[in-house]
């Protein structure tokens, strides 16, 4: 599999489980610069300092939200990059609308093979 060295990729999730699923299906999938952070303040600090090419946030996070973590990057980092994916683990919880006000440029739910997820990443990066 194709090495993708210079796709930087910042995970920002809480749980454990799905933060390591999500890391092992990028990893497959050939991105292997990939660092994570577990709620909204962590990530945008990451974000700052990393500067990643794809923030890929869960909606749920323990001190805000994912649509919060959006626009905090986005308010912080600008509009063109990273580009921002907000996921979920309940269908009923995405809400495309408030993601792309968010300024997010996708949004899924998470699935055990991380297929949506892994669509997405190839459609941004």
């Amino acid at each position: 599999m194709e090495e993708k060295k210079d796709v930087r990729i910042l995970i920002i999730e809480d749980n454990e489980i799905d933060l390591l699923l999500a890391t092992r299906y990028l990893t497959r999938a050939g991105y292997s610069q990939i660092t994570n952070a577990g709620d909204v303040s962590q990530g945008v600090k990451r974000a700052v300092e990393d500067k990643p090419d794809l923030v890929i946030s869960d909606t749920v996070l323990p001190d805000s939200d994912g649509f919060d973590a959006c626009s905090q990057i986005r308010k912080v980092l600008g509009e063109q990059k990273p580009k921002i994916i907000i996921t979920t683990g309940s269908v009923d919880a995405v809400d495309a609308v408030r993601a792309r006000k968010a300024g997010a440029d996708d949004y899924c739910a998470k699935t055990s093979d991380c297929a949506l997820l892994l669509e997405a990443v190839k459609k941004l990066v």
